[in-house]
């Protein structure tokens, strides 16, 4: 499945893809992640009609070129749900300035950040 959206006022566009790898939720994100796109964000890593129990979710982040709060927020809310079912949520291949501010705000001690989508995928 692939969701483009505009942003509102503004040509850039956001995709989100996914598939699923032995199990995993392997969900491609490129664009940005601002507050125009959270609600679709949020639906793309766990939409309403997957049960999330035992839910295991990789986020690749290689295309993503600018992420702020709204898409913190997303990754919180998503983590929590996943492990309070006993799922896990993991973050691949973001780039440096989303690497930093994951880092900043300390996500990168709750989530697990990989380099690439196959290492987020290894047990």
């Amino acid at each position: 499945m692939v969701r483009d959206i505009e942003h509102a006022g503004g040509p850039s566009r956001l995709s989100i893809r996914h598939r699923t790898v032995d199990g995993v939720r392997v969900v491609t994100v490129q664009g940005q992640i601002d507050k125009d796109v959270e609600d679709v964000f949020y639906e793309a890593l766990l939409p309403e009609d997957v049960a999330t129990a035992c839910v295991r979710i990789v986020v690749d982040l290689r295309g993503v070129t600018f992420m702020d709060s709204s898409g913190i927020n997303v990754f919180i809310t998503v983590h929590q749900r996943v492990s309070g079912a006993q799922g896990w949520l993991r973050i691949a291949g973001a780039r440096e300035s989303v690497v930093r501010l994951l880092h900043v705000v300390g996500l990168d001690t709750l989530i697990a950040c990989h380099p690439t989508v196959e290492q987020a995928l290894a047990p």
